[in-house]
């Protein structure tokens, strides 16, 4: 079994949502088809894709179900955290009951033999431009659900985790946060992220190892439509 990860497929399959894609560039032309096409030669049913946020830009469940039908279609279990844009999230009981291959995190973990994938949405970090007070209470509230999702994994007897979060864990000055500490506490040793897009963007993530943590950005455009294999043979 491998584990690969994508993040930020922002689809829109159903006709009742128009957000065409390619108005950001040319590496999101098509980016559906070539997200498949990639998916397909790499991915096998007993793997495991993990998708870190804005997965459909459906504002209500019946306008994503499209989207995730989709994703249930392409081989593997589909383990996902929440992102800013996926407004049609709301009851992650229900969205759980939807397809046997997808499962939809929320201060919980999912467990494969002793490795456990934890995460949640995140947040922008303090030290980030224009972080205010209502940024704080979200950052601290994104922190108690990251506690609450690594925890379990250790209450399971994880001997490995893998973290997976939608916003970057750190600001772009790339300092250390709430996040990276809790990271480190836990014994995580990946971190996978998505959210920043363009090269503007990408320059801001960290993505390098950092106090025994490996962090990657897994946004689709920075991945150029390509899965990226990060565990194998667990």
């Amino acid at each position: 079994m491998k584990i690969f990860a994508i993040g930020d497929l922002h689809l829109s399959f159903d006709n009742r949502i128009q957000k065409p894609m390619d108005v950001f560039g040319q590496s999101w032309e098509d980016h559906e088809v070539r997200l498949k096409e990639n998916w397909l030669k790499k991915v096998e049913d007993e793997d495991i894709v993990i998708i870190p946020g804005d997965i459909s830009w459906g504002l209500k469940l019946e306008e994503a179900l499209e989207d995730l039908k989709w994703i249930s279609a392409l081989p593997g279990t589909k383990v996902f955290v929440r992102g800013n844009h996926d407004l049609w999230w709301q009851s992650v009981g229900k969205i759980n009951k939807l397809y046997p291959n997808m499962v939809f995190l929320q201060n919980n973990c999912y467990m494969a033999g002793d490795l456990a994938i934890a995460g949640s949405r995140g947040w922008v970090c303090p030290g980030s431009e224009d972080f205010d007070e209502q940024d704080e209470k979200i950052y601290k509230r994104e922190l108690l659900r990251l506690e609450m999702s690594l925890k379990e994994a250790k209450d399971k007897g994880a001997k490995d985790i893998i973290c997976a979060l939608h916003y970057p864990p750190t600001n772009d000055k790339k300092q250390p946060s709430g996040f990276t500490k809790l990271m480190e506490d836990y014994g995580v040793k990946t971190c996978i992220y998505g959210h920043l897009h363009g090269k503007d963007g990408f320059k801001n993530g960290l993505k390098k190892v950092l106090n025994g943590v490996e962090y990657s950005l897994v946004s689709l455009d920075y991945l150029d439509c390509d899965p990226v294999e990060i565990r194998r043979d667990i």
